[in-house]
């Protein structure tokens, strides 16, 4: 191998490795707030401070696996035509967007997306209530995440008295015949509920608090459904109880520990089709053409962004 060589693979493995740096980011943050939150202590022994490095070595380790996993499965949905519809519900700091975005770092976005609707506007409010919804579902080929979904009115809806009684049922009236329309369309429904402890959701909001990269996070909402815990747990039993049917199960994933959490949840997820590998043409990176009489044009540096770092 060559010096120019060597240099080639130097920048690729370079390339690489920040191709990486996002999910280290991601881990320094969740420490942060460990640390705020006392559930880690600097000064730690030895024992267990070794034992939290291979904790995120086999963490990082499963994770990359999963991921991989996840590419695998992208193909076999674009490659099949499937149609996939992933909901994401919980408390507020219960780890769903956590886990999105593990889900989809190392997808091509066009194919794996997320919805994430705001509050409804005026016009919104006048609608059929899942309209809103329907124009976020898949075409054949597509995977799509709901980070929060219509189960928006048997939570926050009813809790905050966002919604009449009337309506409320209505909403249990009508969304298992919703969900099995949409079975019978050909589209796969997996519904997650992540579940934290009280004790869980009072930490991870002190974090927030603490946290000005984070403080965002906390909306006047957020803060309120603290205060209205049991409520929030009785409209959570109520929902499980009258939309858990056949075509469309929820699934409860224990999310105390976000790492767990995280990998619990790719990992049942990558069960829930039978993806296998996709044939793909080997590919061929093609010479770049060249002509003599190109001249590339110089940049005018008043339009240079300035290199400060």
């Amino acid at each position: 191998m060559n010096s120019s060589d060597e240099e080639l693979m130097r920048r690729i493995r370079h390339d690489l490795i920040d191709s990486y740096d996002e999910e280290l980011e991601m881990e320094l943050e969740d420490r942060a707030v460990a640390e705020m939150t006392g559930e880690y202590v600097p000064g730690d022994s030895r024992e267990s401070r070794q034992q939290e490095r291979e904790s995120r070595r086999q963490y990082f380790r499963e994770l990359f696996r999963l991921q991989g996993e996840l590419v695998k499965l992208q193909d076999w949905v674009v490659s099949t035509g499937h149609k996939v519809v992933i909901l994401f519900e919980g408390r507020d700091a219960a780890g769903k967007g956590g886990v999105i975005k593990r889900i989809t770092q190392r997808l091509n976005p066009r194919i794996c997306r997320v919805a994430a609707l705001p509050a409804p506007n005026d016009r919104e409010r006048t609608q059929w209530y899942f309209q809103r919804y329907i124009a976020h579902l898949p075409a054949a080929g597509e995977i799509v995440l709901f980070d929060r979904s219509w189960y928006n009115r048997a939570g926050v809806e009813r809790v905050m008295g966002f919604c009449t009684d009337e309506q409320y049922e209505e909403f249990f009236r009508t969304v298992p015949e919703f969900e099995k329309m949409l079975a019978r369309s050909g589209i796969q429904l997996i519904k997650y509920w992540f579940s934290i402890s009280d004790e869980e959701q009072h930490l991870r909001f002190l974090g927030r608090m603490h946290d000005p990269l984070k403080q965002w996070k906390l909306s006047p909402m957020d803060l309120e459904s603290r205060r209205r815990w049991e409520e929030y747990t009785r409209a959570k039993e109520v929902m499980l109880e009258r939309t858990h049917i056949a075509e469309a199960p929820w699934w409860v994933v224990q999310a105390d520990d976000k790492k767990k959490a995280r990998l619990n949840c790719i990992h049942h997820l990558l069960e829930q089709m039978p993806y296998g590998e996709t044939e793909h043409p080997a590919i061929v990176l093609p010479e770049r053409v060249r002509h003599d009489d190109y001249v590339r044009m110089p940049v005018r540096q008043d339009i240079v962004v300035p290199e400060i770092y």
